[in-house]
């Protein structure tokens, strides 16, 4: 019989591509989503129970019918920009909601969490490329929750024996290579939808904030990964605690950076359609690069990327775009 696994958040761009390969892997994912970000189209792989973790008794009756044996959990505010404006929010979503995660599962026995961390949780790099062991240092709400989690999972897992992997993500970007999900904000905040939305004439123009890093190119530097590459990670990961492996810490990246200005390129390459653009300052905060040294999931997971070159991300991007425009019941409105 498969083992189910509750996925938070599973409704949305990287949940439902980790439910597709839990499916593949043999377990029985179980989404659980509020709907406020994510789609009921995008819940193909189990089933779908609309709540919020902040909800007791939601969460006490997925437990009691399901029984999972981990939880993956997706289920975060993630616009940085917001995080400044509203902390409160994003404090009682990514923090309290996951606490109250916590709570059901240590109420129901179950000892196995996957979590949908964050580079952010390194604040501005001094060194490069980032490793586990780098300084933690967040500058914006949405990072320093992503770290306050962390901490509460080493507690948990001191004081109850909650083992844990926190998977700490780059830039995912690309879309499943079956096009049977994606990419679907809204709002839309990452720089390969926005560019290759511009490239469709449904964007505007794009904005490329600053030209004047200390980069090969001027403009800043990031590290993306495919986004089922990140949910082969989060397998792993599973299996990697299922197995009684200790918890752990781990970056998710390809180790390879590329600037703004070379994913415009890139968008310019796979759609055949010209980006139009233009310069505008620096936003507060934006590091020249941020690269990952994914060396440690090598290691502890067994995990690399298969898809770590700019241009095939790009390509599965642009392909689950234009389905998108072909499919009106694919919205990027949730819900």
């Amino acid at each position: 019989m498969k083992e189910n696994i509750l996925v938070t958040g599973g409704a949305g761009y990287i949940g439902s591509t980790a439910c597709k390969a839990l499916d593949r892997a043999g377990f029985n994912p179980v989404s659980l989503d509020n709907l406020c970000y994510g789609h009921r189209w995008a819940v193909k792989w189990g089933d779908l129970a609309v709540g919020d973790v902040r909800d007791k008794q939601a969460l006490d009756q997925i437990f009691e019918t399901y029984s999972p044996a981990a939880v993956m959990h997706f289920a975060a505010l993630a616009y940085v920009g917001e995080s400044v404006q509203d902390p409160e929010k994003y404090y009682d979503n990514n923090v309290a909601g996951t606490l109250n995660l916590l709570r059901a599962m240590r109420g129901h026995g179950c000892k196995n969490f996957i979590f949908s961390s964050s580079c952010a949780v390194y604040g501005d790099p001094l060194k490069l490329p980032l490793t586990e062991a780098h300084p933690k240092n967040p500058i914006s709400p949405y990072g320093r929750t992503k770290l306050m989690v962390e901490r509460m999972l080493a507690d948990f897992d001191r004081a109850y024996g909650l083992a844990h992997v926190n998977l700490r993500y780059f830039n995912a970007a690309g879309a499943d290579l079956d096009c049977e999900v994606g990419e679907a904000h809204q709002p839309e905040t990452h720089l390969i939808p926005l560019a290759l939305n511009a490239a469709l004439g449904t964007g505007g123009e794009l904005n490329i904030f600053g030209d004047d890093y200390p980069s090969r190119d001027g403009t800043a530097v990031r590290d993306y990964i495919h986004v089922q590459d990140l949910a082969e990670a989060h397998v792993k990961a599973l299996s990697h605690l299922l197995q009684g492996g200790k918890s752990a810490s781990l970056n998710l990246g390809s180790g390879r950076g590329h600037s703004v200005l070379e994913v415009v390129k890139t968008a310019e390459k796979v759609s055949g359609r010209e980006v139009p653009r233009r310069t505008t300052h620096r936003r507060p905060g934006d590091p020249a690069e941020l690269t990952a040294d994914p060396a440690l999931a090598a290691e502890v997971l067994g995990w690399e990327c298969k898809i770590p070159d700019l241009e095939p991300i790009m390509r599965s991007a642009w392909d689950w775009l234009l389905k998108m425009e072909k499919s009106p019941e694919l919205t990027t409105r949730p819900g």
